[in-house]
C-alpha cells in the first residue's frame, strides 16, 4: 500500500474535526438478503496495524479484525435496508441510505464523514467521497470489515430460516448453485425480486 492509511483522517483532525467517520456498506450484489453499512470512527492511537479492505481478508481474519475494531473503536454504527426496500428504491438508493442510518448510529455524532464509493449521502455534515476508499483510508476500511461480517452473520441466520437456498455459503451472492436452488424452488421472502436471476423465478 503506497498511500498513507490515515492521511484523511488526519487532514480532518488538522482542520479542527474531533470525530472522523469511515463509511461502507456490503450486499450490492447478491440476489438476495439486506445491503449493510458501517460506519466507524477510531481513535488517533487505534492499536491495530493490519486493517485492510476486507474483500482482500480470509473470512477467519476478518472475524477477528471485527473484534478488535468493536474493542477498539471510539464508535461502530450499522444500517440495514432489506430486499422489501431494495427493490422499492433500487440498490444504489438503497445502499446510502443504509449508510446514513449506520452514520445515525454513532454516538457520539462524527464531524466529518469519509464515504467509499463516489456518490454522497443525504446528510448536513461535511463529508468526502473516496473511490476505492476501503483501500486507501483505514476508517472506511474498519467499516467495510464490520458491514462484511454483519452481512455474512445475518445471512447464516437466513440459511436456518430458508436452507433449501444454502445462504450459508454463498451469502446470497449469485453462484452456480444459489441460481439453481432459484429455478428449483423460486424466490423467498429475503430474495431481490427486482434483480435479474430472481426476477424470472418469483413466487406468487
Amino acid at each position: 500500500m503506497t498511500e498513507d492509511f490515515w492521511v484523511f483522517e488526519r487532514d480532518a483532525h488538522s482542520r479542527g474535526v474531533h470525530y472522523v467517520a469511515g463509511i461502507d456498506e456490503a450486499g450490492r450484489g447478491p440476489l438476495a438478503g439486506p445491503v449493510v453499512a458501517a460506519a466507524v470512527v477510531l481513535p488517533s492511537s487505534f492499536p491495530i496495524p493490519d486493517i485492510a479492505d476486507s474483500k482482500t481478508l480470509t473470512p477467519k481474519k476478518r472475524s477477528r479484525l471485527y473484534d478488535d475494531i468493536y474493542r477498539h473503536a471510539v464508535s461502530v454504527g450499522i444500517g440495514v435496508v432489506d430486499a422489501v426496500e431494495i427493490d422499492r428504491i433500487n440498490i444504489l438508493q438503497a445502499a446510502l441510505l443504509a449508510m446514513l442510518f449506520s452514520v445515525e448510529n454513532l454516538r457520539p455524532r462524527p464531524g466529518y464523514l469519509l464515504i467509499d464509493g463516489n456518490t454522497p449521502i443525504h446528510t448536513e455534515l461535511p463529508q468526502q467521497v473516496i473511490p476505492k476508499g476501503d483501500s486507501r483510508s483505514i476508517s472506511i476500511a474498519a467499516a467495510s470489515i464490520i458491514a462484511k461480517v454483519t452481512r455474512d452473520r445475518l445471512m447464516v441466520l437466513y440459511d436456518e430460516e430458508y436452507p433449501q437456498f444454502g445462504f450459508r455459503r454463498h451469502k446470497g451472492y449469485p453462484t452456480k448453485d444459489h441460481k439453481a436452488a432459484i429455478r428449483k424452488y423460486g424466490s423467498c421472502p429475503i430474495h431481490r425480486k427486482t434483480f435479474r436471476g430472481v426476477r424470472e423465478f418469483v413466487s406468487a
